[in-house]
């Protein structure tokens, strides 16, 4: 049953929660491979700073002025100790989401950004020697052979932008994996996570993005010819952004883990489709199958992990069921999805 009120206006919520999570997600997904490509604002760093200082604004807006969630206070020290190395992969992952966005198709990208829990574990097993269930590792080979099929048979395929959204999902997984021990003691939701790390991420993006970027753009507010209108384009992607982060915050509190899961996949090939009516990239059936294969993979990660974590529950002695959904709600919440799926532990 749906978290968050009984019977049908729990189903009812549920619902409205996933739906406008998936229309901004998918829209800023779209809007910002439209800046890049209809715009012809090929500025990765820039637009990815835009967000950051939008998402800045917004946070500080959404706790001290709306009062939609009470700040969750951190001592100085801990920020530039925890906060900040977070801050460092944070801005990693949005970059490059954004870089692989300005060279391959919104498709291709949101099926390689599918391959995270794969990377998520692999790391986990290599670096820290975690140890998994084989059913974990059986689970990911219907992700690794959807990506590989996908990847042999995307006909717009660069490599670039291919290296980019890999590394992309490296980037996403070292977060998942270091906020359990950097961020250890807070617990932190959605909002007050963008509201520490977007002025880090804005300070570390900034100089890279005047100094790689900065004469491009210039040369860009020259030419283009209907300046207003691509601005607010480009300034509403990272209003959008922040609100992506808001959505995630409701719709994680309306729903359970598995929802949460399937809704998440289907929301990737709810990206795909609308991307490919918009763009028109091709996509041949090979590619199709791919993607479908790597999606299906996914929900089956999700599955097995929630099957596992229910059995531990289970038989963990002194550890009631509502403490237990509790606490993985709260792991949840902990980390923002902004243009990624987040990794359910």
């Amino acid at each position: 049953m749906e978290q968050g009120g009984g019977g049908g206006l729990g189903s009812l919520r549920a619902v409205l929660a996933i739906l406008q999570w998936w229309g901004f997600n998918v829209t800023v997904i779209i809007i910002n491979k439209w800046i890049f490509q209809k715009l012809d604002f090929k500025f990765p760093l820039t637009v990815s700073c835009v967000h950051f200082i939008c998402s800045s604004i917004g946070a500080y807006i959404a706790i001290h002025v709306l009062k939609a969630k009470p700040l969750i206070e951190v001592e100085p020290e801990d920020r530039w100790k925890r906060i900040f190395p977070m801050s460092f992969v944070f801005c990693i992952n949005i970059v490059l989401g954004n870089v692989s966005l300005r060279y391959i198709p919104v498709s291709f990208m949101q099926t390689i950004k599918s391959f995270t829990p794969a990377t998520t574990v692999i790391l986990q097993w290599l670096v820290w020697s975690k140890y998994f269930e084989w059913r974990i590792w059986a689970s990911l080979v219907p992700i690794v052979g959807g990506i590989l099929l996908t990847s042999i048979t995307e006909l717009s395929f660069n490599m670039f932008g291919f290296c980019a959204a890999m590394v992309g999902c490296l980037a996403t997984s070292t977060k998942t994996i270091l906020a359990e021990s950097l961020l250890h003691g807070y617990k932190f939701d959605s909002i007050n996570t963008v509201y520490y790390m977007a002025p880090f991420a804005t300070m570390i993006l900034a100089l890279p993005a005047l100094l790689l970027e900065g004469s491009g753009v210039v040369t860009w507010f020259y030419t283009h010819d209907s300046i207003v209108s691509a601005l607010v384009i480009i300034i509403g992607s990272g209003v959008l952004a922040f609100c992506l982060n808001f959505s995630i915050f409701y719709v994680i509190h309306s729903t359970t883990a598995v929802t949460f899961n399937v809704a998440g996949n289907l929301k990737v090939a709810v990206a795909v489709l609308v991307s490919w009516l918009i763009f028109r990239n091709p996509i041949s059936p090979m590619n199709a199958i791919g993607c479908a294969i790597t999606l299906v993979g996914c929900t089956f990660y999700g599955y097995v992990r929630h099957l596992i974590s229910q059995q531990q529950a289970a038989v963990a002695p002194g550890s009631p069921r509502t403490s237990q959904t509790n606490s993985t709600r709260s792991r949840m919440e902990m980390l923002p999805l902004v243009g990624d799926k987040q990794e359910k532990v």
